[in-house]
Parts: C-alpha cells; structure tokens; sequence
C-alpha cells in the first residue's frame, strides 16, 4: 500500500535504498523497503497496513442532547472498626423522589440522580468543548462521619472535579479519546476492519472517607503522652506526692534541705571570707 503522504517529501523515494531504516515510520503501517509508484510523478515508500490510512481531521457531530442524560450513583461505605455500614439512598428517599429528583448542591444534596449538564457545571467545565475534546470528570463521594452522633447525622457529600485538567491544555492530543476496532471477513478471504475514534466524558466515582468515636483509653494515653512531652507530668507527680500522700512528710525531707537563720548566717559569713574570680578580699587576713 503505497503512502497517502505525498506533500510530504520525507516519504518520497528514487529507488528502494531510499525506503530502508532509519526511514521515519508513519504509524499507518511497516515499511516493507520497496520504493513504489505513487502516482505518475511521485514513488513514495511502501508500507504494510490498513488501507485507507486514517483520516484524524474529520469533524463529528456534538451530541449536545447528552447535557440532559442522568446517572444514577449507589454508593456504600462501611467502617469495620466501629461495625457501622451506610448507602447513600437515605431512609426519606421514595420512589418518587428517584423518578423526580435532580442532584444540586443546596436544594437537592442527597438526590443520587446527577444530571450530566450538571456535573460539567459543578466541575466549572464547558459541556460542548468537552464534547467536542473529550475529558476526564471525577465525582468525589465523601462521607466525614462523627458516630459519636445518631445515625443519620452521617450523610455523603459530593464534589466535581477534572481529572485530567493537564490534557486539556495539550496541543497534540487534548483531551480524552480512544479507538477501537471491528474485524470481519469477506466470502473472497480479504480481512477487512471498521476503525472508530470515539471522543466522550469519563465520569470516575471516587469514594472516601473517615469516621470516629469516643473513646476513653486513647484519651488517656494520649494525654499521658501530651503531658509528658512538656514536663508537666514531674509537676503534677510533686504535687500529688508533697499534698496527698500518707508519707508526704518524708518525700519533702528527701526533696528539700531545710536550713534555720542561725544556722544559715555562719555559712554566708565563710562564704566571703574567700576570694572569688571577681576579686574580693580574704577578711581574715585584717
């Protein structure tokens, strides 16, 4: 199959030499190292391949009708340390709320119906250039739980976000796309293949979360451990011991020297009757 590049000089060839590695690869097929005729003024190089080679500037339709496809999201979570487990179609969700309700925000935060317009919106995204382009949309389901509370205190929140907001602003290939082929055979034995590049949203459902509950020994231990990394458990110990305690009376003998007044004047007076570093006189030689 001979290549459909011919504006492209680096394809054409004289002879076969011209066709053999390092020939740049088109990524239509294998170079099979003949030099061909491509049309009675151009050879070009052959290549082994799908023919005809794929067209990438064909311009598809918008399906701007999507805007208003729902997607209905059934969500658990469970915390197996504290043996708890809940969906997010809450108990005062009816049958007739799933065929009615639209997911928003501020008047509809627990509806698990999501409009697809929506989630673009809430995401800050364009739904027609992201139709056109294709992207990458992740719905957050967060469920922030204190059971220290009752039950339904625990409810999920939803946040939209782009995934893939760094291929957006790519200038090869922008965007989310990918291809994808049907192969069959004819009666005469030629393989034939319908190659489709499909363009679309990828929603991915991120789910997490995190829950406690009151507990009285971590309480303790950590604030055992907050005490004593600031000294303040030496403190409280001294006062338990010098106050409380049946033998406070012989901790405080051990702790502190008790000296008397008369006791304590001929211990000054021997003091400064030595010289020291700043120069003091002996009085006992006067």
């Amino acid at each position: 199959l001979a290549l459909l590049f011919q504006s492209e000089v680096k394809y054409s060839c004289v002879s076969d030499s011209d066709c053999q590695r390092p020939v740049p690869t088109t990524g239509g097929g294998i170079l099979t190292g003949r030099c061909v005729n491509y049309n009675r003024s151009l050879r070009t190089c052959e290549i082994q391949g799908w023919c005809p080679a794929e067209v990438d500037t064909v311009q598809a339709p918008i399906m701007l009708e999507a805007e208003n496809f729902t997607l209905f999201i059934k969500n658990s979570i469970r915390f197996p340390l504290f043996d708890f487990e809940k969906g997010n179609l809450l108990p005062n969700l009816t049958a007739q709320d799933i065929q009615t309700c639209r997911f928003h925000p501020v008047t509809q935060p627990f509806c698990p119906i999501l409009r697809l317009g929506d989630i673009v919106r809430f995401a800050d995204q364009d739904f027609s250039k992201l139709a056109s382009t294709g992207g990458i949309l992740g719905i957050k389901i967060g469920w922030l739980c204190d059971l220290d509370r009752s039950w339904e205190h625990c409810v999920p929140s939803y946040t939209f976000t782009r995934l893939d907001s760094v291929s957006e602003k790519n200038n090869v290939s922008p965007g989310y796309n990918f291809r994808y082929a049907k192969y069959y055979r004819r009666e005469n034995g030629t393989e034939y293949r319908t190659l489709m590049k499909a363009f679309g949203i990828r929603f991915d459902v991120l789910v997490y979360g995190n829950a406690g509950k009151f507990n009285i020994i971590p309480t303790l231990i950590n604030t055992v451990a907050a005490f004593t990394s600031v000294g303040v458990g030496t403190v409280l110990c001294d006062i338990i011991l010098l106050n409380f305690l049946k033998g406070a009376e012989q901790y405080k003998a051990k702790k502190f020297e008790e000296v008397s007044p008369r006791e304590a004047e001929p211990k000054v007076l021997q003091s400064l009757a030595h010289p020291t570093e700043s120069g003091v006189l002996d009085l006992g030689a006067f």
